[in-house]
């Protein structure tokens, strides 16, 4: 994939000596593969030094584990702020909910 990548990136900078748009989508294509594409790249795998413990983040990068688990507390702090300033509603769900 970084193969296709970097040969598309050099034949949009060859074809822009006549059109300088392309070298803006050239740049654009490297941003996007560089933030987005590099999956599974050499870095992340060796941090995954000490503690090992084995479960279901175990073979995901730390990154993506710490973002689960700001998902996660963002979600818990929402609801907590619903169920204080609505109780009304969030006891009617839970009755439908049991």
């Amino acid at each position: 994939m970084g193969t296709l990548i970097i040969s598309a990136t050099v034949v949009l900078i060859i074809m822009g000596f006549n059109n300088s748009i392309l070298w803006l989508g050239a740049a654009g294509l490297l941003y996007v593969y560089f933030r987005y594409g590099r999956t599974g790249s050499g870095t992340a795998a060796p941090s995954s030094g000490a503690g090992g413990a084995g479960g279901p983040a175990a073979g995901s990068s730390p990154a993506s584990y710490r973002a689960y688990r700001q998902r996660r507390d963002q979600q818990a702090k929402w609801e907590r702020r619903y169920r204080r300033e609505r109780p009304v509603q969030s006891r009617r769900q839970d009755r439908k909910g049991q």
